[in-house]
């Protein structure tokens, strides 16, 4: 669906932001990309939405040049919802924000109605339905720019860093809005720095390094790459460290709860 070709990007300050790529990502696939800031995470993002064009090679999706076409066409099949929501909310209410995209889409007053109820309930915003957006806080303007993309049901759901601001609770319902767009054929792009949320979806995961792919495959093959996340600066997530563990804890059991604690959080057991 969405195929980068040794796509490179020079910003105009000259700095190379993505550094031949070479990227596929199909239909229903969720998709994981991590690094650390720099790496070109949301450059290549900003890419498949048609806002940024490739310096050289080739973004197409559904098989169309970007170069080719409109970021209002593409945002009809992609929706993405970036870093920073303040960048993205614009509307005097909270429900003239979910209904903007709607009604530019063409769809109906009562279907306009109906998703914008749907998509404040899930995300929790339905009492701050006629405030202003700019009443909220930084974890609920993350949530209404998620109300806002997934009213227009794209094929393809793009967020940069969706847990930041976002308690445990919201962290496991965005986890479980995630399976559920997977599970209805939805491709979902997740951009983050947050392994421990990502690392329960299993999803196929992408690293980048100063601007290029060094690591892309399942989940748990590639959260076992010890070196190449360490050489890109990502942390493996404290399952697979504690996985790395008991591997090389000799075969006896523990004798108690206190003592697979103590070993667990220090290595080794009270004395």
């Amino acid at each position: 669906m969405i195929e980068f070709r040794d796509v490179a990007y020079v910003h105009p300050t000259g700095v190379r932001a993505l550094d031949g790529v070479t990227l596929g990502i199909r239909g229903g696939e969720t998709v994981a990309i991590v690094g650390e800031n720099g790496a070109g995470k949301t450059t290549l993002v900003k890419h498949a939405t048609g806002l940024l064009k490739p310096t050289s090679g080739t973004v197409t999706v559904d098989g169309v040049d970007t170069r080719d076409t409109s970021t209002a066409a593409l945002s009809r099949k992609i929706g993405v919802a970036f870093q920073n929501p303040d960048h993205q909310l614009f509307s005097e209410s909270v429900e003239e924000e979910v209904a903007f995209a709607l009604r530019n889409f063409g769809f109906s007053r009562e279907l306009v109605e109906g998703r914008v109820s749907w998509g404040l309930e899930l995300f929790g915003l339905a009492e701050y339905r006629r405030s202003s957006p700019l009443i909220l806080s930084g974890g609920e303007k993350k949530r209404l720019t998620l109300a806002c993309i997934l009213a227009w049901d794209p094929a393809v759901v793009i967020l940069d860093e969706p847990t930041v601001g976002q308690d445990a609770l919201q962290k496991e319902k965005l986890g479980e809005t995630i399976r559920m767009l997977s599970s209805t054929g939805k491709t979902v792009v997740v951009v983050s720095h947050d392994i421990e949320f990502l690392w329960p979806l299993q999803p196929r995961v992408v690293v980048m390094k100063a601007g290029r792919v060094v690591a892309d495959g399942p989940a748990k093959s590639v959260m076992m790459m010890g070196q190449a996340l360490d050489s890109a600066r990502v942390a493996e997530p404290h399952l697979v460290t504690l996985y790395r563990a008991l591997a090389q804890r000799p075969d006896s059991p523990f004798v108690g709860p206190h003592e697979a604690r103590a070993w667990i959080e220090g290595g080794s057991a009270p004395h």
